[in-house]
């Protein structure tokens, strides 16, 4: 029995060998290049390096010195200054404190002994000068400004309050307020309302809130701004209705709604 063999026939393994050698050659070749370029990028990094070497230590040791200098500085000057600011603030606020459970000439004697100091002390001028940059320092400002408002020294008042800062509770929202005092008691209404709504925004408590949003719509009164007044007495009734100002607070309502 004759056999045969199909004419042209070839067997398939060549052509998959090839293409398994020309995919391999051509993912060798971008690999290579990959290397190449990393290798070319690591010798541009180590000739920048050597050629900056110099600017890039003097940088570190600059960047050393400041911290260091800061870490020195808050150690050795600023932390000394805010203890003893703070230990000289205690001899004034002894006066301020007695000046306020006294009245009349005694009050005010008691207060100045507070400004000004005595026996080789600071009084809160002094603190609020020599020690600015401190919290004492600072809280000197408050103080001071306090005591010139008792004396009715008004214009000394604003200044020493208005350099006073401070995000407390209690003393943020009073120093504003009382800001808006000096104002009023100089007949200078716009202004104190300013500081009024300034101390009622300040913060949101039972205790301060309420009394300059009281104290802001008084002056909306005396400025014939009815509208402004009555919305500083509805929101005492809105939302302080159980504090001082709160309990006859309707009366002062209607008293802005038809006085418009």
């Amino acid at each position: 029995m004759a056999t045969y063999k199909k004419r042209g026939y070839k067997p398939k393994k060549e052509k998959v060998v090839k293409e398994v050698e020309e995919t391999f050659d051509e993912t060798q070749s971008t690999t290579a290049e990959v290397f190449n370029n990393l290798d070319e990028a690591a010798n541009k990094s180590e000739q920048w390096i050597e050629k900056n070497n110099k600017p890039l230590f003097y940088g570190l040791v600059a960047i050393a010195v400041v911290i260091l200098g800061y870490l020195a500085y808050t150690k050795y000057v600023a932390e000394p200054t805010e203890r003893q600011a703070s230990n000289e603030l205690a001899y004034p606020r002894n006066f301020f404190d007695q000046a306020g459970t006294s009245a009349g000439v005694v009050a005010d004697s008691l207060y100045n002994l507070g400004l000004e100091g005595g026996d080789g002390k600071y009084g809160f001028v002094d603190i609020a000068d020599s020690f600015s940059g401190t919290k004492a320092g600072n809280l000197a400002n408050y103080y001071a400004g306090i005591s010139y408002l008792k004396m009715k020294k008004y214009s000394e008042a604003i200044e020493y309050l208005s350099n006073f800062e401070s995000d407390d509770e209690i003393l943020g929202p009073t120093a504003l307020g009382a800001i808006g005092d000096a104002f009023a008691d100089i007949n200078q209404p716009k202004e104190a309302l300013e500081y009024y709504e300034k101390a009622a925004n300040k913060k949101d408590n039972q205790f301060t809130t309420p009394l300059f949003l009281f104290k802001a719509g008084q002056v909306a009164m005396e400025l014939k701004e009815y509208s402004k007044a009555e919305s500083f007495f509805s929101k005492i009734k809105e939302k302080y209705s159980t504090t001082d100002q709160g309990r006859d607070i309707e009366k002062y309502i209607n008293g802005a709604k038809y006085a418009q």
